[in-house]
């Protein structure tokens, strides 16, 4: 069995302030006798004023915003695993802390923190004033609830894939085991305080602190396998959490309501409603300029294709950013066995090997053999670029100083024949060095248009080559990450797209690569990466970020020589929304900031 080490995942939240403003259009103490003059110059002054009092935020209204796909329906921070569903929770839940436009870590509901001297524990201090959706009071009893949930038993069995949070806490792997009946990594000192007690000193504790937290009230009694099922994870009204906004209702795969928490901790937010709706790709821009919907963000944002068009709505403004994160194209290297999809355990002990895709030198190949660029300039016009390693391109750690795989097709035929790959029967397409038939399963979601015209292209490119692939009819998100995530060897995928959004709270890549991370959908098993990603976080060292920098790079390099995935590009966000929205102020990773403070100017 592969032995325990620390696995961390990246995560972030937003906090919030509150400002109103009340305008009188009314005068009740306005003589009666009045020049007529002095009377017109006086209600035109009334008017300006009144024109000036409203030119600040108001209160009321509502907007509409679009997702091209419908989330899957699991809207529980400790189960949720997919983008859709970060855009309902998103607006419903809160870490402890979150993260400004420069990524810095900033209070959220903590208020403030202490770290010891040796960085093993770190002490919160929890706002006082915070409420639940229904009323209950939030204190420190939710925060050790939240990560002993994760810690405990059954946890990854019931489906969870956020451990990354709680490995690295003192007593994960007895608490796990089920050695011992208490989690001695978080604990509550009163009902506002917090303290995080670390195994080993830990180079970035405001990371792992900052988790979204569920309510102790509402779960204490559920079983950890029922939870994925339970009401108040599926069931608008149901879902609680401490955020601005909570999830109301819905007409499934249609729209999802969010209506504004009235007691909110940082005063009632302006918006009473904010609507999700679930609108085709192809029609949000004309949705946008019809004034049908407010707002697009994440994951899809504004087509790139309809850029030029968008920005000439008189009624529309736009954000572009480089995205914190990448789309890749990923090799299924290894299948779990049936009984380890059956009873939710992720052991590459158990793994076996793909064969069509274990030779590294054809993986290198098929790097070569997709016109990246390409995709680039012809399905984002431009709006993104190029990318050669899996961290984000805005952290300290990323480098270029990796294999670059430049389009060419000369490459990728040299690679092949040197593999023994080569067309035995002449027609057309390359055998494997047995003589047998070599053809690639390709599987790809629905949802994304770029993303779904990115396959062809990928299959024409390959088979230009020799290598034959197939394309398999593509699924709804859900299902797909389902399928690519427990896909053993009877199911047979050999090539997925899939896009990540990072975390921003540090570039640490093992929840996505380190072996047994749950999203580590290519079951790569790389013992030389997972070393690199734990020398990466081990003190003393790595308190000296240039140490951390030169290790990251060194993994970048083994990850790009090595090859579980082809980045293909790092596509640029483009945000749409109404000018009549206001108080838009996006971080580096998302549109979605201080939503409390969101209002329109036309709010009755």
């Amino acid at each position: 069995m592969l032995n325990k080490k620390f696995w961390y995942l990246l995560l972030v939240l937003t906090i919030f302030a509150f400002l109103l403003v009340a305008c009188n259009s009314e005068s009740s103490d306005e003589p009666e006798d009045e020049d007529p003059d002095t009377e017109q110059e006086e209600e035109s002054n009334e008017d300006e004023e009144e024109e000036s009092e409203q030119e600040g935020p108001v209160a009321g209204g509502e907007i509409v915003g679009a997702m091209d796909t419908a989330p899957a329906g699991v809207f529980n921070p400790i189960f949720y695993q997919e983008a859709y569903e970060a855009n309902i929770l998103d607006f419903t839940h809160e870490g402890l802390v979150s993260q400004n436009d420069s990524l810095e870590f900033i209070p959220s509901l903590a208020h403030d923190w202490e770290i010891n001297e040796d960085q093993t524990e770190i002490t919160l201090y929890l706002e006082e004033d915070v409420t639940w959706h229904d009323g209950e009071d939030f204190t420190a009893d939710d925060v050790v609830f939240t990560y002993t949930t994760i810690a405990s038993p059954g946890y990854v069995e019931a489906g969870g894939i956020r451990t990354e949070y709680v490995t690295p806490l003192e007593g994960y792997e007895e608490f796990n085991a089920g050695e011992t009946e208490e989690f001695a990594g978080v604990t509550a000192e009163d009902d506002h305080t917090v303290t995080f007690h670390f195994a080993e000193p830990n180079v970035n504790p405001l990371y792992y602190v900052g988790f979204p937290i569920i309510p102790e009230h509402v779960f204490a009694d559920v079983a950890i396998e029922d939870m994925p099922t339970h009401e108040a994870t599926l069931d608008p009204g149901k879902v609680i959490g401490t955020g601005p906004f909570a999830f109301t209702d819905m007409v499934e795969r249609e729209e999802y309501v969010l209506t504004r928490h009235d007691d909110y901790w940082q005063g009632q937010p302006y918006l009473e409603k904010i609507t999700w709706q679930i609108v085709d790709q192809s029609v949000i821009t004309s949705l946008l300029e019809t004034g049908d919907i407010d707002f697009v963000a994440d994951p899809s944002g504004v087509p790139a294709a309809d850029y030029e068009m968008v920005e000439g709505y008189d009624n529309v403004e736009l954000i572009e950013q480089p995205d914190f994160g990448y789309q890749i194209m990923g090799f299924k290297l290894n299948y779990r066995t049936e009984e380890d999809v059956e009873a939710g355990t992720i052991d590459p002990d158990n793994w076996v090997e793909n064969p069509d895709v274990a030779d590294q030198q054809v993986r290198q190949a098929i790097a070569y053999a997709i016109d990246r660029q390409g995709l680039v300039d012809g399905l984002l016009y431009g709006r993104g670029s190029v990318i050669n390693a899996p961290i984000a391109q805005q952290f300290w750690a990323y480098t270029e100083d990796v294999p670059q795989y430049e389009h060419s097709t000369d490459e990728a035929e040299a690679l092949l024949d040197d593999a023994g790959y080569v067309d035995t029967d002449g027609d057309g397409f390359r055998e494997n060095p047995d003589g047998e038939e070599w053809v690639l399963e390709l599987a790809y979601p629905t949802g994304n248009q770029i993303r779904e015209r990115s396959a062809p292209v990928i299959q024409e490119n390959l088979e230009a080559v020799g290598i034959k692939v197939n394309l398999r009819q593509p699924k709804e998100m859900s299902a797909y990450v389902e399928d690519v995530m427990e896909n053993d060897v009877d199911n047979g995928v050999d090539l997925y797209l899939i896009g990540w959004s990072l975390g921003s709270g540090d570039p640490d890549p093992s929840g996505l690569w380190n072996i047994t991370a749950a999203y580590n959908m290519s079951r790569w098993n790389n013992p030389d990466s997972d070393e690199l990603i734990f020398k990466a976080l081990e003190a003393p060292d790595a308190f000296e970020q240039e140490f951390r920098k030169q290790t990251y790079q060194e993994w970048q390099e083994l990850f790009a020589t090595d090859l579980p995935a082809v980045l293909l590009y790092a596509q640029n966000k483009i945000y749409g929304f109404n000018e009549r929205l206001n108080g838009i102020d996006p971080l580096p990773y998302s549109m979605i900031n201080d939503p409390h403070l969101w209002w329109v100017d036309d709010a009755e």
